[in-house]
């Protein structure tokens, strides 16, 4: 099998990867802070303290955005995928109704524990500040 890491096109496919993983988080964390009164509504009708909205939000903006640029990049992912699996299991386990929502997560959560094993690549404030 061809190791494919000093490949032309392995950085920049990296930093792709990240944003696209990336660009769902910071959109939802925008969003919740638009929506905040809605959103905590809905995370307590769904048993879980309103309260936590601001750690998920944090999460989510700051995470995503350390993921976009690649920094701590193996911790963050690791949480993320944390996140997103919890996300699947407590909002989105209806799976006769929102199959689609609680795959999408778990699968998130696979290129998430990607990302923690193999790390963000050459193009990354991680690598940066490596050298």
């Amino acid at each position: 099998m061809t190791d494919l890491r000093n490949h032309p096109l392995a950085a920049p496919t990296d930093l792709l990867a990240r944003a696209l993983m990336a660009f769902i988080f910071i959109m939802a964390g925008f969003h919740k802070i638009g929506g905040f009164a809605g959103t905590q509504g809905w995370m307590e009708s769904m048993g879980v303290p309103g309260v936590l909205l601001y750690p998920v939000v944090v999460l989510e903006l700051f995470g995503g955005i350390a993921i976009l640029i690649g920094y701590q990049t193996r911790l963050i992912a690791f949480l993320l995928a944390g996140f997103c699996v919890l996300s699947a299991l407590i909002f989105h386990n209806d799976l006769a109704n929102d199959f689609n929502a609680f795959a999408k997560n778990l699968a998130m959560a696979g290129g998430f524990l990607l990302l923690t094993l193999n790390g963000p690549g050459k193009l990354s404030l991680d690598a940066k500040l490596a050298k």
